[in-house]
């Protein structure tokens, strides 16, 4: 079946350990397609290895190529957001994009579904919105802990409570408490960000707030629509199809920054 749905295409993900590659894991996965995996290590800077340049100039992941029977060579697409919509348009991924407009208001400007507005905001607020405070929180959870001699160890916890108490911690609420209101008022009653049914937009969301989550980043207390939304991705077959697949190769799997 899943050869079937790949219509002649071979396609191969380059995976990076700890990145947002595994997403792409899950939506393959969900789509039923056949892929390659090809893995790759950080280094002991934690940075991705230069293996990856050879694939994308970039050198980051996740990456796709694509050989089909269209192409002279691979095509290779990088960028969580790109690669997503390009699977969805290509391999039967409409059963993840809700419909677009509400009926009789098809091409009307403002005619679109709340799901589907919902769905068209999430699929760029991932990357362009979430995800650079959690980097952030990442990096100054670093400068509190750099190895630097004991009687200077105060200088950068300092400058990291500077970061979280000026900037950082009321930046990362005003986020999860955005998201704890929309999980609660999501599109008829449903479990998911978009509505009852899982989109390709939840699957964006699921690196940036497991991640959250495993770090302990947000009070799960405090917000437990939120949590309760980050169990509920876990506990999905694709999820799960997809924690197995990277498991099977690598021999262990988590979804961490």
């Amino acid at each position: 079946m899943a050869a079937a749905n790949n219509k002649g295409a071979t396609i191969t993900l380059y995976w990076l350990e700890q990145s947002r590659s595994q997403r792409i894991v899950w939506l393959l996965e969900e789509l039923n397609l056949s892929y390659n995996l090809k893995t790759f290590k950080r280094g002991s800077d934690m940075l991705a290895p230069p293996e990856l340049k050879s694939v994308h100039p970039l050198g980051k992941s996740p990456v796709i190529s694509i050989e089909a029977p269209a192409t002279s060579k691979p095509l290779v697409i990088a960028e969580s957001g790109s690669i997503v919509e390009y699977l969805c348009e290509h391999f039967g991924g409409e059963r993840l994009i809700p419909k677009r407009y509400a009926q009789g208001k098809e091409g009307q400007i403002g005619g679109e579904s709340e799901s589907w507005l919902r769905y068209r905001f999430y699929m760029h607020y991932a990357e362009g919105s979430l995800m650079p405070f959690l980097v952030i929180a990442l990096l100054v959870n670093k400068i509190r802990n750099a190895p630097v001699p004991f009687f200077i160890r105060p200088i950068p916890a300092f400058v990291a409570g500077q970061i979280e108490s000026q900037f950082l911690t009321r930046n990362l609420q005003t986020h999860f408490s955005f998201l704890e209101d929309q999980i609660r008022t999501s599109p008829d009653g449903g479990k998911f960000l978009c509505g009852q049914e899982l989109t390709a937009a939840d699957i964006m969301m699921s690196f940036p707030l497991i991640a959250a989550a495993g770090r302990d980043i947000f009070d799960k207390g405090e917000y437990p629509e939120l949590t309760a939304y980050i169990n509920r991705l876990q506990d999905t077959e694709g999820y799960k199809k997809a924690a197995a697949k990277i498991e099977e190769v690598e021999g262990t799997f988590k979804a961490s920054l």
